[in-house]
């Protein structure tokens, strides 16, 4: 991130995009921490389990768009135990850096004003046990919908291929997780 140019205004925004249950948050914080950077969660733009078109939506409309033009980003944070969007969040336009994660953060909407776009993956198996264990009953009902959902962005939008890096979030032998890096856009 250090050595891309800033696209959204004077922010440089890394997007953390994979499926549920990859590794994404993880990788995020984990990021985020290192270059003393906020996060903003998919999770808080979707608007609820057949949300993933409005979340992208609002990425790029209130949050994306709005920094590049040099003004604050405000967006409404989906509330899940309401059940609708709930409190107004801002956020700086002098903000240096800042990691998206999320499924359609990495959006092609997206994409001409990100720095840089990192896939997360990991076999199915593993991604439902995470997620599962995660959110627990919340998700349970909700796995196949929005398992719909991804297929057709990821389907549609090929983020995998357009990825700076590939990171794999499966499991290893020691309980860390591999990656390897990859051409793309």
């Amino acid at each position: 991130m250090v050595g891309r140019r800033a696209r959204a205004g004077q922010a440089r925004v890394l997007a953390v995009d994979g499926r549920s249950g990859a590794g994404k948050t993880t990788l995020a914080r984990a990021v985020a921490e290192r270059l003393d950077a906020p996060v903003l969660r998919m999770d808080d733009l979707y608007d609820g389990w057949d949300g993933l078109d409005a979340g992208i939506d609002q990425l790029v409309a209130r949050i994306l768009r709005p920094l590049a033009r040099g003004e604050r980003a405000c967006w409404h944070r989906y509330d899940w135990h309401e059940g609708r969007y709930g409190p107004r969040q801002t956020l700086d336009p002098a903000t240096a850096i800042l990691v998206v994660e999320g499924v359609g953060a990495g959006a092609r909407a997206a994409s001409p004003l990100l720095s840089g776009l990192v896939c997360v993956a990991a076999p199915g198996p593993v991604r439902r046990r995470r997620a599962l264990a995660r959110d627990g009953h919340t998700f349970a009902p909700h796995w196949d919908r929005w398992a719909r959902h991804e297929d057709r962005y990821f389907a549609a939008e090929d983020v995998a291929g357009r990825a700076d890096l590939l990171v794999n979030g499966a499991p290893v032998a020691d309980g860390s997780a591999t990656r390897r890096g990859a051409s793309g856009g």
